[in-house]
C-alpha cells in the first residue's frame, strides 16, 4: 500500500524528499532484494520466492526446514516467522497470500544461533554516517 502511494506521487510529480521510490521498492520487495545482493556478492541465507501454498513448500522442502518466512514490503520484522514443517507453513502462506496482492513471499533457510546485525547508514554518495548497529533477536 505504501509503496504504491509512493509511486503514484512519483509518477505525478510530486517532490519526495529521501530515497528514490526505485531505491525504496529495491529494499523492500524481496526479490528485488536479494537478487541485488547476489550481484553484489554479498552473503545471505539460501532462499526462494512461492506465491502459492504448493510454491511455497517446494521451496521450504529444497532448503529444509526451519525457514523464515515474510511477504514483501513488511519492516522491522512485522508478518516474519519461523515455520518447522509443512502444517505451519501452509497456515503462514494461506494467511500472507490473503494480503501480499500477487507478490510473493521470501522463504530463507533459517540458520539457529546465527548471529544477524543490521547497520542503519545513510549516505549523501560520499560520505557515510553510522546512525546505528542493532542486533536482531529471534
Amino acid at each position: 500500500m505504501r509503496m504504491r502511494i509512493l509511486k503514484e506521487l512519483s509518477r505525478n510529480n510530486v517532490r519526495i524528499l529521501g530515497a528514490p521510490p526505485d531505491a525504496i521498492d529495491t529494499a523492500e520487495y524481496r526479490e528485488r532484494f536479494a537478487e541485488l545482493l547476489k550481484k553484489m556478492k554479498m552473503p545471505q541465507p539460501e532462499d526462494g520466492f512461492a506465491y502459492s501454498i504448493e510454491g511455497a513448500i517446494v521451496v521450504a522442502r529444497g532448503l529444509g526446514y526451519p525457514v523464515l518466512v515474510r511477504p514483501s514490503y513488511v519492516l522491522g520484522g512485522r508478518a516474519m516467522d519461523i515455520v518447522y514443517d509443512d502444517e505451519a507453513l501452509r497456515e503462514y502462506v494461506t494467511e500472507a497470500l490473503d494480503v501480499s496482492l500477487g507478490i510473493p513471499i521470501l522463504i530463507d533457510k533459517f540458520i539457529e544461533d546465527a548471529l544477524e546485525v543490521e547497520v542503519d547508514a545513510p549516505c549523501d554518495g560520499e560520505e557515510v554516517v553510522i546512525g546505528g548497529i542493532m542486533e536482531h533477536i529471534e
